[in-house]
């Protein structure tokens, strides 16, 4: 990852299955490319020029922690001023995007119940705001 000031990086709790984590990590990474469209590279083509849709330009790291870690990172990251999407475990029930939001909207900040959270920022930002998850296995 040398070369990068930034660094994207996603944090999943360390207790969901496998199933979960994938849809997670998909849904984290979609709110980080749509509001920072400098995080994307350019359009892919094959041999047989055909086009493909671009990927993030740099790397993203997948990191695990526990239910307080994620908690502690999310603290850390509104304290830094550090945009962040979010994933709470009430999403699982949920079928739509109003859905998803409505409920977000109606837990205080301080009682989300996180599953999942995607940054996007400084490196060293990123380090102390993810400090003690370890690479997701």
């Amino acid at each position: 990852m040398t070369g990068f000031t930034t660094k994207i990086a996603v944090l999943l709790r360390d207790d969901l299955l496998v199933w979960q984590r994938l849809n997670v990590t998909a849904f984290l990474v979609s709110g980080l490319a749509t509001t920072e469209p400098e995080l994307l590279g350019d359009t892919y083509i094959d041999g047989g020029d055909v086009e493909y849709l671009p990927m993030f330009r740099q790397p993203v790291l997948v990191l695990e922690g526990g239910k307080e870690l994620l908690t502690a990172a999310h603290t850390r990251a509104l304290t830094r001023d550090v945009r962040m999407s979010i994933f709470t475990s009430d999403l699982f029930a949920t079928g739509h995007d109003a859905a998803n939001r409505a409920a977000v909207r109606a837990v205080p900040t301080a009682e989300l119940d996180l599953v999942g959270l995607a940054v996007h920022g400084p490196r060293n930002a990123v380090d102390k705001i993810l400090k003690g998850a370890s690479m997701h296995g």
